[in-house]
């Protein structure tokens, strides 16, 4: 149980860190720290432990990978960001990330297997 408020207070204090700096005259850095791997250590904290180095080893590679979608929803935010309203912008990157990771693992399955 302390494990897991402790990953909900890392995820809380990246959310108030998001919020502090996006009212700062550095607001772009708000951009930057969701890119730090808090998620992306606990998950390889996990895979190494339950899984092994090879597994662990795959699940970065598949990081790698997952840059895909995440370039495609920044592309399309900074496209639409001034040609529609800011849910329609966010809704429509936020739909192209999901069919790009769809297709991610659907790749990914295919070829790794």
């Amino acid at each position: 149980m302390l494990a897991l408020f402790l990953k909900c207070s890392l995820g809380a204090a990246v959310v108030l860190i998001i919020s502090l700096l996006s009212k700062s005259k550095a607001f772009y850095i708000a951009g930057l720290v969701p890119l730090f791997p808090t998620f992306a250590l606990i998950a390889h904290v996990i895979v190494s432990q339950q899984q092994g180095a090879e597994a662990l080893r795959k699940t970065a590679l598949f990081g790698l990978w997952s840059l895909i979608p995440y370039f495609i929803y920044l592309i399309l935010v900074y496209v639409l960001a001034t040609k529609m309203s800011m849910w329609s912008c966010l809704g429509i990157a936020t739909l192209c990330w999901m069919v790009a990771a769809a297709g991610l693992i659907y790749g990914w399955q295919m070829f790794q297997n």
